[in-house]
């Protein structure tokens, strides 16, 4: 099914035919559904019409319940599940069983495991002794990031940071014409447009060239922007693509662990990050929520190696054979000498990701800080954790600023966003929303030392649900440019005051009641 917009591009109103919902994740919706109806339905009628039956689903219920209480979870994640097992009946601890471990395929799992013993080896043990002795803080900083994460740290790389998703743009379509042996696109967002049939026109030259090409993009995230047999369009081109995640309605998994991952890898030797995804609202061709604010970075270097790896083995748990492992995938660079130390990582959910590592490095960043912390986020809808974490900063004189969007993409999340703000204001931390649009950066600086850049948004899908990515880094020559951008970006915002914040009760019932859902949103 298709249906034609209207945007506004450099001032003159133009239309477009996009795809909106094809029928196959229509029916995918309808078989998750069905599976959902019938299993209540099931029990249900087993409860009616079974003698003592209903003796059995009331101590599953129990059992439920305990087992919540019990669980290591977070408490935001526990108290609403508490709530649907006890007030709704049967169906409350069925949809437990069915939703509440977010539980990733098995093939995942095997084929992560697999993945991870044919990648990079690297004995950091030397670059962690170096950065000790100039900083014992950072340094059990980044012992702690790489355990959680397996991932390594790195130096000698080069950074070049991008303030807006135009200035990436050209960057990366001269990059991609230097391409000789491999490029490795995971996007998750990808539309048709200048931005990407520009770099599409590239890929097809290289792929008939020789070039191996290879692309990755969220089934879920290019739902209304892609046909769902993309990938085969793509692979008459000689690209070797394939949708991660592809939808098939399956309950338990396949609406959540979504791949929310940017990562450009070319030749193994330049990689980018950050969270622009290829459409042409992020480079401001298009107008939707106002002006379109985004970051984004390049890293030129051995740092690299860590994005190919996640690039091969996301690629490699959503197709049938898994990439080869070759030698020139990571290639040493040791030209490169630049000063700072790089932590490119991944972070997703359980089990491949034993902990929340992008919620790790921003806890780190705050308790860490001493002089300033600034945040840019397009959306702000936190757990108690890093609430308190933000309070506590604040509270002991640090300059918290959080920067998110004065033009919402989604009302009732912005709402949310808005419903967070009276708590951290009271504690000293000061919120902004940029006036001219929309705000989509996730970059993360404190005290000139410390920052991350990449796709974490202070969100619960970033933090818990999605398989994300991000640049941790100390003392690296991009914070300087991140510091000035920040700077100019605050000039452009509003801050916020508690006259703003005036909703009425009807307002603040429905955002009161969404905030306890939204940990399973």
């Amino acid at each position: 099914m298709k249906k034609t917009i209207t945007y506004d591009v450099n001032q003159k109103k133009v239309e477009r035919e996009i795809n909106y919902i094809p029928v196959r994740y229509i029916i995918a919706v309808f078989i998750t559904l069905f599976e959902v109806l019938a299993v209540i339905g099931i029990v249900a009628a087993l409860c009616y019409y079974v003698p003592y039956f209903y003796l059995a689903a009331w101590a599953t219920e129990i059992f439920c319940v305990i087992r919540i209480i019990a669980s290591d979870d977070n408490p935001d994640y526990k108290v609403p599940w508490l709530l649907v097992v006890l007030i709704v009946p049967v169906a409350g601890f069925m949809l437990y069983f069915m939703f509440y471990s977010r539980k990733l395929q098995r093939k995942f799992v095997k084929r992560l495991t697999e993945m991870r013993r044919h990648t990079y080896k690297q004995d950091d043990s030397e670059l962690f002794a170096k950065l000790h002795k100039e900083n014992p803080t950072a340094a059990t900083q980044a012992k702690m990031l790489c355990n959680i994460a397996d991932t390594h740290l790195f130096a000698d790389t080069k950074q070049e940071y991008f303030p807006l998703g135009e200035d990436m743009f050209r960057r990366m379509i001269t990059d991609l014409e230097t391409a000789e042996k491999f490029i490795y696109m995971e996007y998750f967002i990808v539309e048709e447009g200048k931005f990407w049939n520009s770099i599409l026109d590239i890929l097809k030259k290289k792929a008939a060239a020789g070039v191996e090409v290879k692309v990755l993009y969220d089934d879920i995230g290019c739902m209304m922007t892609l046909p769902g047999d993309y990938h085969k369009i793509l692979r008459r081109y000689g690209i070797e693509a394939t949708p991660f995640s592809r939808l098939r309605g399956q309950a338990d998994s396949e609406f959540n662990n979504r791949s929310h991952r940017k990562i450009l890898v070319i030749d193994g030797k330049t990689g980018y990050t950050g969270g622009i995804n290829l459409a042409d609202e992020y480079i401001n061709e298009i107008v939707k929520h106002g002006h379109w604010k985004d970051t984004a970075i390049r890293l030129e270097g051995e740092a690299v190696w860590e994005l190919t790896k996640l690039f091969l083995v996301d690629f490699g748990i959503n197709v049938r054979k898994l990439p080869p492992v070759r030698e020139d995938l990571y290639p040493v660079q040791s030209e490169i000498s630049e000063p700072g130390y790089l932590i490119p990582f991944g972070d997703g959910p359980h089990p491949i990701y034993e902990r929340r590592v992008g919620k790790s490095v921003i806890q780190n960043l705050l308790s860490g800080a001493t002089e300033y912390a600034w945040m840019t986020s397009p959306y702000l809808i936190i757990d108690n954790d890093l609430c308190t974490d933000f309070e506590n900063a604040a509270l002991r004189g640090v300059d918290v600023r959080i920067m998110v969007p004065h033009v919402p993409d989604k009302k009732l999340v912005f709402a949310m966003t808005r419903s967070f703000y009276p708590r951290l204001m009271a504690a000293g931390v000061k919120i902004y929303e940029y006036e001219p649009g929309f705000l989509h950066a996730k970059s993360y600086l404190a005290d000139d030392a410390y920052a991350m850049i990449g796709t974490i948004n202070l969100d619960y899908r970033s933090l818990v649900h999605h398989f994300e990515n991000g640049v941790w880094m100390y003392r690296c020559d991009a914070l300087k440019s991140l510091k000035a951008d920040m700077e100019e970006t605050l000039t452009k915002c509003i801050e916020v005051t508690p006259k703003m914040l005036k909703t009425n009760l009807l307002q603040r019932f429905i955002c009161a009641v969404v905030r306890i859902f939204a940990p399973m949103l």
